[in-house]
């Protein structure tokens, strides 16, 4: 499994029956999780000393409830920071499992030895966008919600990133990447972390079971004929890893040959041993 220790103001400290006891900088919160099937003691006194706590409800959806937690806060990620604040569905505008892939396409693209262009699709609050500005990118970030577009350059403001060579754009990502076939742009990587379900701007409908592989072939038609990366993350039960690698083996090899590896993500547990998964995440490199 695909992890990092490289967090300081993130760890997950705890999981049971269902839910997961988390340090997001200063604040301690609890929130639900599918994977955590087991129900152990819950011995460490921060289950008690919560500042948030996430309640699903059984007809779906849930609420927050508060403890001393302020409306917003910063944590840090290496030489990045981010914006955090609790909204729906038990989010709070970040996922630190994926910070196991910042590092991994910010090497590739440290060394590259040239100037990359990056397009993240899909593209949330911006984590995967500032680690490739970071890294020395030019990156096209696309988001269907102007909210999290707005959160993103909150968070690049933050990092003192912004006026790195960023493009914001709120679009549905699929209607973005046809316009970019006519356009005759392409790029030398591609991120995309498609959710399970949403809709754009005008109501496009996205399913990923029935939408991911035909916008798979799609956006390969973008990538450069000198391209380096792409990388495919999902939270979604039905696309594991093998799943994903297939996908790039059918769509990216032929092509551009390189290499895939796919496989799970997730977050160390202090109080034991365990590898919380987190999802699946799937990496063709070019070995030209």
């Amino acid at each position: 499994m695909w992890t990092t220790d490289a967090w300081k103001d993130y760890e997950v400290i705890d999981t049971s029956d269902g839910e997961k006891l988390e340090r997001w900088g200063d604040y301690i919160l609890v929130r639900p999780d599918p994977q955590v099937i087991w129900n152990t003691p819950r011995e460490d006194s921060r289950w008690k000393q919560k500042n948030g706590h996430y309640h699903r409800s059984p007809k779906g959806g849930g609420e927050w409830e508060f403890f001393h937690l302020p409306r917003e806060w910063s944590i840090e990620y290496r030489d990045l920071t981010f914006h955090l604040k609790p909204f729906s569905f038990k989010h709070t505008g970040l996922f630190p499992e994926q910070a196991v892939n910042w590092d991994w396409f910010s090497h590739i693209i440290r060394n590259a030895g040239r100037p990359l262009k990056v397009l993240n699709l899909f593209a949330y609050t911006g984590g995967a966008t500032l680690a490739a500005a970071r890294a020395g990118a030019f990156v096209t970030h696309v988001d269907a919600s102007k909210g999290m577009v707005n959160w993103a350059k909150e968070n690049a403001a933050a990092s003192g990133l912004a006026d790195a060579p960023i493009r914001w754009l709120v679009d549905d990502c699929v209607k973005f990447v046809e316009r970019e076939i006519r356009r005759g742009n392409t790029y030398d990587a591609i991120i995309m972390d498609p959710p399970s379900y949403g809709r754009g701007p005008k109501g496009e409908i996205w399913k990923i079971e029935e939408s991911i592989f035909p916008f798979l072939r799609l956006t390969a038609q973008i990538l450069s004929k000198d391209a380096l990366f792409f990388l495919i993350n999902s939270y979604t039960t039905g696309l594991q890893p093998a799943v994903l690698s297939y996908m790039l083996n059918t769509v990216i090899t032929p092509q551009f040959q390189g290499h895939v590896e796919a496989g799970e993500i997730g977050l160390p547990v202090s109080s034991s041993s365990l590898i919380l998964p987190c999802g699946a995440s799937g990496r063709w490199v070019s070995t030209r």
